[in-house]
């Protein structure tokens, strides 16, 4: 097989030609929107998105998948996943992603069992197949295919990819669940969550495309894109943004001036 773009995307679509049917988990992201917008273009309504909803999936991006499924006329049901139950999961140890992945894929299986879905599906790409993921031990667990990833298709050629067929998915910046917001081994809480949320949503309403605000306890770490930080240096911007941050639940917040670096907690 050629590694050109081409195909790469030719080995996706016999990949999806050769299911009978398909549940595939979809988040909004671009992998697994791409993903699901793909193999409905081939199997219609063969394939269903499954979207796990949780305290930790932010309502901003909870929303943006619905509405990127109507734009497109996917279909998708949501599941109400319960990984906070799971005490493996909220004591947030570092394989946390292997027992929220195991949570949403049990769920998916056992309605694929009941509807007679041969496939479960989800969207890891080439380049995370070069890391250490937990979730791909839970996929591997629950037998879930990763088509982009046998496709050897990465992030870059999977935006490419969906700016071709006119996505406007294409340019969206990754968004990790807000869990992955906590220091290590601090636990998992739905207060702790919705600090969180309401505290990024408190920095984003100033314009900035990337937020992550980091909960260290009492303390928050405000982050944005190395390009932004300039704006954040800003004193006034600070003065306005503290008290918001600090309403959300914070006694400390601490600014980081070199930028969010794409690799969580530093």
């Amino acid at each position: 097989m050629t590694n050109t773009l081409p195909s790469k995307q030719y080995r996706l679509e016999n990949l999806i030609r050769a299911w009978p049917n398909a549940l595939v988990a979809y988040s909004g992201g671009v992998d697994s929107a791409f993903l699901l917008w793909s193999a409905h273009r081939i199997l219609g309504s063969k394939v269903t998105g499954i979207l796990g909803d949780s305290p930790s999936l932010p309502r901003s991006e909870h929303q943006a998948a619905i509405a990127f499924a109507r734009r497109h006329h996917l279909p998708v049901e949501i599941l109400s996943t319960q990984e906070l139950a799971d005490p493996s999961y909220a004591s947030n140890p570092s394989n946390r992603c292997f027992f929220c992945r195991s949570e949403l894929f049990q769920q998916m299986e056992r309605l694929a069992q009941t509807r007679g879905v041969a496939v479960l599906a989800y969207g890891e790409n080439a380049d995370d197949a070069k890391e250490i993921r937990a979730g791909r031990a839970a996929a591997g667990q629950f037998k879930v295919a990763a088509p982009l990833r046998e496709a050897h298709l990465t992030k870059a050629e999977i935006r490419s990819l969906a700016r071709e067929a006119g996505l406007d998915i294409a340019e969206k910046p990754a968004s990790p669940c807000l869990s992955s917001r906590l220091a290590p081994g601090l636990p998992v809480t739905v207060e702790r969550l919705a600090a969180i949320e309401k505290a990024e949503i408190a920095v984003r309403q100033y314009g900035f495309r990337i937020v992550r605000v980091r909960h260290l306890g009492d303390k928050a770490l405000v982050q944005v894109s190395p390009e932004e930080t300039a704006r954040l240096k800003d004193s006034e911007l600070q003065s306005k943004i503290t008290p918001a941050i600090k309403a959300a639940g914070f006694a400390q917040i601490e600014y980081d001036l070199i930028g969010y670096q794409g690799s969580g907690l530093r």
